[in-house]
């Protein structure tokens, strides 16, 4: 009897431990992400974001990216303005991703230019810090032109315009 009653605290012990994979951690208390699910609150597709350059996920980041995607940045050396689109955007990001060891993205303040149920014209500052190697860190800052799309109300905001106005 007494056996018994240990197989079934030890299986009991078993089952509720069974569950817990301590090779998956949760990504919010051992990773400081945090989730944001509802695209449709556009504090959680900044989120996405932050979470996209944290992970370096490249396909995190291509879900927030509209098809008509359009990036634009002053060249200064050349003085011209550099203007491409989603691919471009992807392969450029997948780029950086894979060169660095980390990225940590801070999104500051922001200043609503335009906002309506389906487009939204924002101006976000941002702080990213790019760790290339441990002697070698660049820091950049300034500020996201950003306009976001979404067909109706309900739906995940996308990014579609991007003007960066960043001091790199």
């Amino acid at each position: 009897m007494k056996n018994i009653l240990i197989n079934l605290i030890w299986m009991s012990s078993f089952l509720s431990l069974s569950c817990i994979n301590p090779f998956a951690p949760k990504l919010e208390k051992e990773f400081g992400a945090e989730m944001c699910n509802d695209l449709s609150n556009l504090e959680n597709v900044f989120c996405t974001f932050r979470n996209a350059y944290t992970f370096k996920d490249t396909a995190l980041y291509g879900s927030l990216i509209d098809p008509y995607f359009t990036f634009r940045y002053r060249d200064y050396d050349r003085g011209i303005d550099i203007t491409w689109g989603r691919d471009d955007e992807m392969r450029t990001t997948a780029g950086l991703f894979q060169s660095v060891q980390s990225l940590s993205l801070v999104w500051n303040k922001e200043i609503k230019l335009r906002e309506e149920d389906t487009v939204l014209t924002i101006v976000r500052g941002f702080n990213l810090t790019i760790t290339f190697n441990p002697a070698d860190i660049e820091h950049v800052g300034g500020y996201a032109n950003m306009t976001f799309v979404r067909p109706k109300k309900a739906d995940a905001w996308k990014l579609y315009t991007w003007q960066d106005e960043s001091n790199f």
